[in-house]
């Protein structure tokens, strides 16, 4: 018993390296042709250019006092706790910011109680904004309880703000 395909002659098709193919040219951003170039003005620069090449500014990269510390401080200043009108560093919550000589920042903060409304999110925010001050490489937040928050953690001004001076 013949079977359908026993009686067909195929023919195998050519390898992909049989056959040379010239590879067409690359695209080059100079070569493009703008139809209304001639009718406008050059392009301007662009307003990132000062920022893009702009150079770290140079000081102590780690340690206490150093131009960085005060910037990643400078960042946690922004953050404001919910329920309280001040924010987390003149409140005290936060108990150290280290950054080491390859510009990685440690935060050392608290929560005024672990049941928080913001337990969850305040330290992510926390090592977010350390992290996004310029020339910070990594943030990293440690969340303790022991010493417990109380206020006489907070600043004075903390205070003035809150009336309880």
């Amino acid at each position: 018993m013949n079977k359908p395909h026993e009686d067909k002659e195929f023919v195998a098709a050519p390898a992909p390296n049989d056959q040379l193919v010239q590879k067409p040219p690359r695209a080059r951003v100079d070569d493009a042709v703008d139809p209304d170039s001639e009718a406008q003005e050059p392009r301007k620069r662009d307003y990132l250019d000062g920022f893009l090449a702009k150079t770290p500014e140079t000081g102590d990269v780690g340690g206490a006092g150093s131009d960085l510390q005060q910037a990643v401080v400078d960042a946690l200043k922004e953050i404001y706790d919910p329920e309280i009108p001040v924010n987390i560093y003149d409140l005290g919550l936060i108990y150290g910011v280290e950054v080491d000589d390859e510009a990685d920042v440690t935060v050392t903060m608290t929560l005024t109680t672990p049941h928080c409304p913001v337990a969850e999110t305040m330290p992510g925010e926390v090592e977010l904004r350390a992290a996004s001050v310029p020339g910070i490489r990594d943030a990293e937040v440690n969340l303790v309880w022991d010493p417990p928050w109380g206020p006489d953690k907070m600043t004075d001004e903390a205070r003035l703000e809150l009336g309880m001076l």
